[in-house]
């Protein structure tokens, strides 16, 4: 089965730029109740996932930083602690549970890099689920 099954594509993602401001980001999280979002370049590329712990220990460790100021910091500025890897769209479903373990969503690209949406840990475990249940392989509760 190939990834492309579960893809939520680019244009019902929420993600930013990394010219984006650290305030606009914050706000897009919380607007929207995410923990994590996607980055992406000027021209599209799959940069990185930013999380509220990247924003957290920035303002922990910018002196004189506070969230009435956070719009003068850009989230390229922005360490990010973990690499959340991509997947390419022509890769495996094994390639996506290998990544899908450590992550709430991955980050889908085509083989330029370019960013074309993600696939949900929510919507991998829900298509297993079903799976098991369609087979009898699992145990009603």
């Amino acid at each position: 089965m190939n990834v492309a099954f579960f893809l939520t594509p680019k244009n019902e993602v929420v993600y930013e730029t990394i010219d984006a401001t650290m305030r606009q980001v914050i706000e897009r999280m919380e607007q929207h109740g995410y923990t994590a979002i996607p980055l992406i370049d000027k021209n599209g590329k799959y940069i990185g996932t930013l999380t509220e712990g990247d924003i957290l220990w920035k303002l922990k460790n910018t002196p004189d930083l506070n969230f009435k100021n956070t719009n003068t910091v850009t989230v390229k500025d922005i360490t990010r602690k973990v690499n959340h890897k991509p997947v390419a769209i022509s890769a495996n479903i094994e390639s996506l549970i290998t990544l899908a373990v450590s992550q709430n969503f991955v980050p889908v690209v085509d083989d330029d890099n370019t960013f074309i949406g993600i696939i949900k840990r929510s919507d991998i475990i829900d298509y297993c689920y079903k799976t098991l249940r369609k087979n009898n392989l699992l145990k009603e509760a």
